[in-house]
């Protein structure tokens, strides 16, 4: 079992990337493979709105979350990681995730996920809302811990003096394990996810 860790940050080495380290160590000690991704800091182009994804399977724009769309295949789990930018998440990952869940929504259905969060103050539940609709909206578990996923700092410095915010981020490597171990369980033993209907509709009829 494997799950992707993406970092949503400018910073590669920042109060983010602390924190996804947590739960990946986590992750780890109960032995599920841990990769990490660092989106960068080249521009992320938001959705078209083309289509084309529907006829090809893929995203038309050769880039970063095109290829993390088709790659979301081979993983059985997602983290994603960002800093608190206006009370919101990274413009940039929210273009990446945009584009990857829409073009390839196939490769993320009923796989467990988690939304983290670091920011030096406030903002940090509307943006946990906000990344996890991506979840919901794909019929993916959401990973819980014991508070909500975040830490507090300016710096990595500072995130290591919020044990509780570390904690947190261990627990929920912990109760993200344990879901990935009950579902393959479930798959060994016949219980397969449901096949559900997908009908799209106005609210004008």
């Amino acid at each position: 079992m494997k799950v992707m860790l993406v970092n949503g940050s400018s910073r590669e080495h920042g109060c983010t990337a602390r924190a996804l380290e947590e739960v990946a160590k986590a992750l780890q000690a109960e032995g599920i493979e841990t990769e990490t991704l660092f989106i960068g800091n080249k521009p992320i182009s938001d959705c078209l709105a083309c289509g084309q994804c529907g006829k090809l399977g893929r995203c038309v724009i050769d880039d970063e979350a095109a290829a993390f769309g088709i790659r979301a295949a081979e993983f059985d789990g997602f983290v994603f990681g960002s800093p608190v930018y206006y009370a919101h998440p990274s413009g940039r990952l929210m273009s990446f995730m945009d584009r990857a869940f829409y073009a390839s929504g196939r490769n993320f259905r009923f796989k467990p996920a988690a939304a983290v969060l670091s920011a030096r103050r406030a903002g940090n539940t509307a943006s946990f809302d906000v990344i996890n609709k991506h979840f919901t909206l794909n019929e993916m578990p959401v990973v819980s811990s014991t508070y909500w996923n975040h830490v507090h700092g300016h710096t990595p410095e500072e995130v290591e003096q919020d044990t509780e915010g570390l904690q947190t981020m261990t627990n929920l490597g912990k109760n993200m394990a344990w879901l990935l171990k009950c579902i393959k369980l479930a798959k060994e033993n016949g219980i397969q996810p449901p096949e559900n209907q997908k009908v799209f509709t106005n609210f004008i009829r």
